[in-house]
């Protein structure tokens, strides 16, 4: 099956049994941003987790939490932040759009506050990289090394349908846990088997202390950066923020009638009929597929935003802590 579908069909299995919250395709790099992407992450609850579910359904920039605003007396919005005033302009009208900051006009200049103290919602970060035929591992070793090396995630697991041999298990590290899945029957449908049989646990990654990342490898030499345990903290808290705000229902349904989209008590997921399997909407899906046939107007619409708010923690209109409605009326 396609690493797509099968990344799909793992989200929905897992957030059937596992509590807090799971995106897919995150950047787990630090030195080299965008140097390394995360297939799947979890985020596991934190002490004020319910918290934040009440604060916002958003991402909240950044930038607009390490500024120097709290919660009591507004700040001038340019003397709270320690960055480019472009990213510190956008972060402000982000963090207002979603209601983390509120803010006020004082003659003509605005000044803003946090509606509450950002909370400490994490705790572990587990990322899964899936590679559902070892037969095509790719770059999946030097990958798997990175992510122990590195350190930015407390666990790394390898998800793979293959058959696991000592050999394969010889060619990733030692840290990295293994799990290998079982399906029996369309995943999408109630009552469908689908098994994650553990065939190694993995081990806790130093989080705390610096990690190595490597950057670029030449012939004979790999060049690498040290990230320090306070850049690691950062990272982690982006990663864990980007997840909350995304989830993993990132996918499109194509303008198809042989895609199923009945609501289940499974997860929807982008089921071909034709196909007999999920696909990718983006780029195997539309007329010239032989299979196609117009969609129906009167097929159900999807929603997938309200399926995750039914379906897990995450909470897509939260009340928030805005201590009075901030609009463009208010400014002079």
């Amino acid at each position: 099956m396609s690493e797509f579908a099968f990344e799909l069909e793992l989200c929905a299995h897992l957030e059937s049994r596992c509590e807090g919250i799971l995106a897919r395709q995150l950047g787990a790099s630090v030195a080299d941003p965008g140097g390394r992407i995360l297939d799947v992450i979890r985020v596991e609850p934190g002490p004020a987790f319910d918290d934040r579910l009440a604060l916002t359904s958003e991402s909240i920039p950044d930038a607009a939490i390490d500024a120097d605003v709290g919660t009591g007396q507004a700040r001038y919005w340019k003397d709270a932040f320690d960055c480019h005033p472009d990213r510190a302009r956008r972060a402000t009208e982000r963090a207002c759009e979603i209601g983390f900051f509120e803010r006020e006009r004082r003659k003509g200049r605005e000044y803003v506050r946090q509606v509450a103290r950002y909370p400490d919602w994490y705790d572990r970060i587990v990322g899964i990289e899936n590679k559902p035929d070892l037969g095509r591992p790719g770059d999946l070793e030097a990958q798997l090394r990175t992510d122990v090396s590195l350190a930015l995630v407390d666990e790394v697991v390898l998800a793979t349908e293959s058959y696991v041999t000592g050999a394969h298990l010889n060619r990733i590290p030692d840290e990295v846990g293994v799990w290998r899945v079982h399906r029996d029957g369309d995943p999408t449908a109630a009552g469908s088997a689908f098994e994650i049989e553990v065939v190694r646990d993995p081990s806790p990654l130093a989080v705390d202390e610096p990690g190595i990342e490597p950057l670029e490898t030449r012939p004979g030499r790999t060049e690498i950066a040290v990230v320090e345990p306070d850049a690691k903290a950062d990272a982690r808290r982006r990663i864990a923020e980007r997840a909350y705000g995304k989830g993993w229902r990132t996918y499109a349904f194509p303008d198809c009638g042989a895609c199923r989209t009945d609501d289940s008590s499974a997860a929807t997921l982008p089921h071909c009929s034709w196909k007999g399997r999920v696909v990718d909407a983006g780029s195997e899906c539309g007329p010239s597929c032989a299979g196609y046939e117009p969609a129906s107007d009167s097929r159900p619409a999807i929603d997938l935003e309200a399926e995750r708010d039914r379906r897990t923690p995450w909470i897509a209109d939260p009340e928030g802590k805005r201590r009075r409605q901030s609009g463009l009326d208010q400014f002079d």
